[in-house]
């Protein structure tokens, strides 16, 4: 996975991951965000199959997730995330 960094933006490519390994790095990834990172562009691609892509838009969760976009690109989704108070809550981020 290989991450860019612009102000209160990540974008995160997985192309490449197997469905696992993806997940657990997403996962691991929203766990350490910085309070400041507002929004995730996870970019699965599209054209090589759609594992990746339904693995983030269906199966993925996480308390810092507070919406997904579906974009005009197939190969890319938006993560809104919650404030790290806000997701802390009675979930906790670990």
């Amino acid at each position: 996975m290989t991450e860019n960094r612009s102000g209160a933006a990540v974008e995160l490519d997985i192309h490449g991951e197997t469905e696992e390994s993806a997940m657990r790095q997403l996962t691991r990834w929203l766990s350490r965000a910085p309070a400041e990172v507002r929004e995730v562009r996870v970019i699965h691609g599209c054209h090589g199959g759609t594992v990746l892509r339904d693995m983030v838009r269906k199966k993925l969760k996480h308390p810092r997730i507070a919406s997904k976009l579906v974009t005009l690109n197939p190969g890319e989704t938006r993560l809104i995330l919650n404030d790290t108070q806000k997701a802390g809550g009675k979930h906790g981020i670990r």
